[in-house]
């Protein structure tokens, strides 16, 4: 960590080219003996990338960025409050403290919040920060967190991990076993220090696989913001050998849209098919990637278009956590019918279509955008059908 970078007139450059180009500012280099051209790079490529991430630190004209990969793992704001707003208690400790970003918004409903992080010069960036936000009852070990575990006797209502989805050998993985630290491996002592863990993984990974590696999994948020799912959150509860819950959010700018179910409710639920009426459902990214599926037609009174088409349909129009359209007409699917419609510019989407729809806009001469929303999906009989619909706010 050099301080250097600290001083007023390098943070002014750094402000002064958080848009510019950055390989021509590589070409020409800085004048600043006291830190390398480089490394005031990386300071501007991770702080502009904290501008709608992490408005808190971008904001704060004495935070110190860590490398942008750094910044590209931690978790946004968004996220992190809607985590601190799950649980809350006496104590909790970060296993892979990062950037701190969580730590900061867990040390708002908990009295004393451990970080953990393996990398030292990560550490004191933290640190550093932290008193510059005005953050005094975080404390911070420069340390593998699961070592400090193995050191400690030390009881925690909370414990929260996020590993690593990245292996040395193997790049990205989709598999808690293949993560940094490995959890499933650590479910014991991890259980040993606290009755309730959080973890949060990718949304690339199988929620089956998650749930056949873990144990006592009390309930799975599907966390997305504005229709894209951010991260998995898988709340543990030592001993707990109920039914699952699957939570679902979709967070925007000015609502968060909810759905819930249970998932071996799920298994036994099935949904009413039925011809395109009225209106058309399509639910949001939480939910598709949750699959309550059948909870959909069982809690909303919405008939699915088709197993596989995960569209529902209604004649009355009701609150629906995803995007709402009204059908204006229903054609088969097949060339003579579309150019008769003269449609030349709209929004297109396939559900449960052999045809993607880069395709479909080539041939059928279709540009993208505008006010007509078109679904090609296949319906209750297995017939390839377009829905052409207009999108309800």
């Amino acid at each position: 960590m050099n301080t250097a970078i600290l001083n007023t007139e390098i943070q002014e450059f750094i402000n002064v080219h958080l848009n510019s180009d950055i390989t021509a500012l590589l070409l020409k280099g800085t004048s600043f003996p006291s830190v390398e051209t480089k490394v005031l790079i990386e300071q501007i490529e991770a702080k502009k990338r904290c501008e709608k991430k992490l408005p808190t630190w971008f904001h704060n004209k004495d935070i110190y960025y860590p490398n942008k990969l750094n910044i590209e793992q931690t978790s946004s704001e968004i996220t992190a409050k809607y985590k601190a707003s799950l649980i809350n208690g006496e104590s909790i400790i970060d296993l892979t403290g990062g950037f701190g970003v969580d730590c900061y918004y867990f040390s708002k409903v908990f009295k004393t919040v451990k970080h953990c992080e393996i990398n030292e010069n990560l550490s004191n960036i933290v640190a550093h920060n932290y008193e510059q936000l005005g953050i005094a009852h975080i404390t911070l070990e420069a340390q593998d967190g699961i070592n400090y575990l193995n050191t400690t006797k030390k009881q925690y209502d909370w414990i929260y991990i996020d590993p690593s989805r990245r292996h040395d050998s193997k790049g990205k993985v989709f598999f808690l076993n293949d993560c940094l630290p490995n959890v499933p491996e650590h479910m014991d002592l991890l259980f040993n220090h606290s009755k309730n863990i959080m973890i949060k993984t990718s949304p690339l990974l199988d929620i089956s696989v998650g749930l056949n590696e873990l144990k006592h999994v009390r309930t799975i948020h599907v966390v997305a913001v504005n229709n894209e799912v951010k991260e998995l959150l898988w709340i543990l509860e030592n001993g707990f050998e109920g039914d699952t819950h699957m939570n679902t959010v979709n967070i925007k700018k000015d609502d968060k849209a909810y759905f819930n179910f249970s998932i071996a409710h799920e298994k036994r639920l099935e949904s009413q098919y039925h011809k395109p009426l009225t209106y058309l459902y399509e639910p949001n990214s939480a939910i598709l990637k949750a699959g309550g599926f059948d909870a959909i037609h069982d809690q909303l009174k919405v008939d699915k278009l088709q197993k596989h088409s995960h569209l529902y349909t209604s004649d009355a129009l009701i609150d629906f956590p995803g995007r709402s359209f009204k059908i204006e007409r229903i054609l088969p699917y097949n060339k003579k019918e579309l150019k008769r419609a003269g449609i030349s510019k709209a929004n297109i989407a396939t559900r449960n279509f052999p045809e993607p729809v880069q395709h479909l806009r080539k041939k059928f001469s279709i540009k993208d955008g505008g006010d007509i929303f078109l679904f090609f999906t296949t319906d209750v009989d297995g017939r390839k059908i377009v829905l052409v619909t207009s999108k309800i706010t």
